[in-house]
């Protein structure tokens, strides 16, 4: 079985805009252990990019080099086409990547606004908050609101409900609320629906297109293919620590994809820039 990988001119092509996010040449190894070989990618503006991968394909390796939780040995990673240095996850939010790990990273025992500003918390407006340095705690409720109901969250509506009492999906809405709120250039979501249930998933997938219609690109590791081909205008396959291939929803089939990504069909040429519609049909 022979496939063409390369660019689908059914969508709008916009080879000539400049990538959002673009890693080139990225290498990275833990001893003998070879990470990533040579790993190049390109994130576009307003575009979900899929990054699926067998156990081992360096999946985990290069979100944690984009999310500034890993040193590449080499190559080199762009933000709006100019070169950044990542030498930890707050360097790549300074730059706009908010990422959204498994474990969520959220805290239990605190509400739901103050999850959403953790770390980012805003002090009430004159004396009280420059000297007594007192928190803003209604206005942050009252954005964390608005922020929710911008995205079309509508299960959660007391931002002072404590996470620890939120379903899975709930949690997992926030985390990525919280991505959203402050990531002005990327979000990266690691399997945000490996633990959740149907209908749990689909809230998720709706909130990934919400972020994908305010133009906000996005990267979605998933093993999920059929929930990866609903979302995703790009669909980069991670293979032994190398981009196996690119392709679209609309070139390639789930099976096709999945042989590429096991090795039973080899990938060939990476399909040449991005071929981005913003919505799939």
């Amino acid at each position: 079985m022979s496939m063409d990988l390369g660019t689908d001119t059914s969508a709008v092509d916009v080879k000539s805009a400049t990538p959002t996010l673009e890693a080139r040449g990225l290498v990275k190894t833990f001893g003998h252990v070879v990470g990533l070989a040579g790993v190049d990618l390109q994130l576009y503006p307003g575009e979900v990019l899929a990054i699926i991968g067998d156990n081992g394909a360096g999946k985990s390796t290069l979100i944690g080099c984009l999310s500034g939780a890993l040193a590449p040995d080499e190559g080199e990673i762009l933000v709006d086409g100019v070169r950044v240095d990542f030498k930890s996850p707050l360097d790549a939010r300074r730059a706009g990547i908010e990422t959204v790990f498994q474990n969520l990273a959220v805290a239990p025992a605190l509400d739901i606004a103050s999850n959403l500003y953790l770390g980012r918390e805003t002090r009430r407006k004159g004396l009280l908050g420059r000297l007594l340095r007192l928190l803003d705690a209604r206005g942050m409720r009252d954005d964390a609101r608005q922020h929710l109901q911008a995205l079309g969250i509508a299960t959660i509506q007391d931002m002072s409900q404590k996470v620890e009492t939120l379903s899975g999906g709930q949690r997992q809405a926030v985390a990525v609320a919280r991505a959203a709120r402050f990531g002005s250039k990327v979000i990266i979501l690691d399997e945000p629906t490996a633990a959740l249930g149907v209908r749990e998933s689909g809230q998720v997938l709706h909130l990934i297109k919400q972020l994908r219609s305010r133009q906000l690109p996005v990267i979605l590791v998933s093993h999920n293919m059929p929930q990866v081909f609903e979302v995703a205008d790009r669909i980069f396959i991670q293979r032994l620590g190398r981009c196996a291939g690119v392709i679209t929803p609309r070139s390639h089939s789930m099976e096709e994809a999945v042989a590429i990504m096991t090795g039973a069909v080899p990938g060939g040429q990476v399909a040449e820039g991005p071929t981005v519609n913003g919505q799939n049909q």
